[in-house]
């Protein structure tokens, strides 16, 4: 039996293992910088993927707006302009120009690339083409190219 006069024993807590986690170790501190690294690898990839998309995007819209100042050209002048040129700066034959009717930054498409332009065209009067990204024939996604019908 135990004795009543003797004093309860207070539990002491293990200071041994809290010294012992004061920091974390190097491999912890490695995986935690790789971790962070894969997800700013996949935001940024996101968020430049989105970019592409929207100048893409940009680029389909400005052809249609490029064809309709060709035909605001043609309606002015009775003819088709030879080069895309024709729509900054008058012609020296061609009487009825109203123009200018787009700006020379309008000639390019959202990445820095020259739009196609073909009299006559294959379907049509005339062919106006985005190339895409990539700015060469052909292509899927945002190289994908885009013609005006």
């Amino acid at each position: 039996m135990r004795n009543l006069r003797s004093k309860p024993r207070l539990v002491q807590p293990r200071l041994a293992t809290a010294a012992k986690q004061r920091g974390m170790s190097l491999i912890e501190i490695i995986i935690v910088i790789v971790l962070i690294g894969a997800v700013l690898t996949f935001v940024g990839s996101r968020v430049i993927g989105g970019k592409d998309r929207g100048d893409y995007n940009l680029g389909k819209s400005a052809v249609q707006t490029l064809a309709g100042k060709i035909e605001s050209f043609r309606m002015d002048t009775g003819r088709l302009p030879n080069s895309l040129d024709e729509l900054v700066t008058a012609p020296g034959d061609a009487s009825g120009w109203l123009g200018p009717y787009a700006k020379a930054a309008e000639l390019k498409d959202p990445f820095g690339h020259p739009y196609e332009y073909r009299v006559p065209g294959e379907n049509g009067d005339f062919d106006l083409v985005f190339l895409g990204k990539d700015g060469k024939p052909g292509g899927t996604s945002t190289d994908a190219d885009f013609k005006f019908e």
